[in-house]
């Protein structure tokens, strides 16, 4: 069977990401096209007609969108190599829990702190940090969230770890104060190759959030 795959993704996205470190673990070999979001492509608005957003992971020919959804595709479709599910049921849907919870909570809050500006920013650093404990406290003692291994729930949260030095220069905070835990958790991540390769330079990050959004 063929076995094509591409990847329609934005460098700086955290969403894209996280869909280049699970491809990396799964050690599949894949064609990378970077979108312009300002000017999207035929194959972006064909493949992905709902939502017209990235990534999408085209499998011979067959899109697959939404990160959460391509990371668990991949998860099932090549799992002769490294997991990233937990395989007991209970487990796996705490990992989801999780995932979700990142998901929906630390991309909006991130953005609140640029978007805002006083008092409102204030808040939205207070509810980003407030977030980040809760993770903080499920991870614990850990080296990462799922126990001793590398997995789902890190591989979903480590991406904004390169969006984490935007947040501290344009909210004047440092995460590291309130939430040491994340930071070591972060650090550890990076030392595993798949992380490395794909998380670019914060300040790069930064400078392109500027300028995407006009800050």
């Amino acid at each position: 069977m063929a076995n094509e795959v591409v990847l329609l993704d934005f460098w700086p996205s955290p969403f894209g990401m996280r869909v280049r470190i699970a491809l990396a673990e799964k050690e599949v070999k894949y064609e990378y096209r970077d979108e312009n979001l300002r000017d999207k492509s035929e194959l972006l608005l064909k493949m992905n007609p709902v939502h017209k957003k990235i990534p999408v992971l085209i499998h011979n020919n067959k899109p697959v969108c939404e990160s959460l959804i391509i990371v668990e595709y991949i998860d099932e479709v090549w799992s002769d190599k490294y997991p990233l599910l937990p395989s007991h049921p209970y487990e796996r849907a705490r990992a989801r829990f999780w995932a979700d919870f990142v998901e929906k909570k630390t991309y909006t809050t991130g953005r609140n702190i640029w978007s805002t500006k006083g008092t409102e920013q204030e808040a939205a650093i207070k509810e980003f940090i407030d977030h980040l404990k809760l993770l903080e406290q499920e991870l614990g003692d850990k080296p990462y969230f799922g126990g001793d291994k590398f997995g789902y729930v890190d591989l979903i949260f480590i991406p904004f770890y390169s969006w984490f030095y935007a947040y501290e220069t344009l909210g004047n905070f440092k995460i590291e104060e309130s939430c040491p835990k994340i930071i070591e958790w972060a650090k550890r991540c990076m030392e595993r190759e798949s992380v490395a390769k794909t998380l670019p330079n914060h300040e790069k990050v930064y400078l392109e959030i500027k300028k995407v959004y006009g800050l």
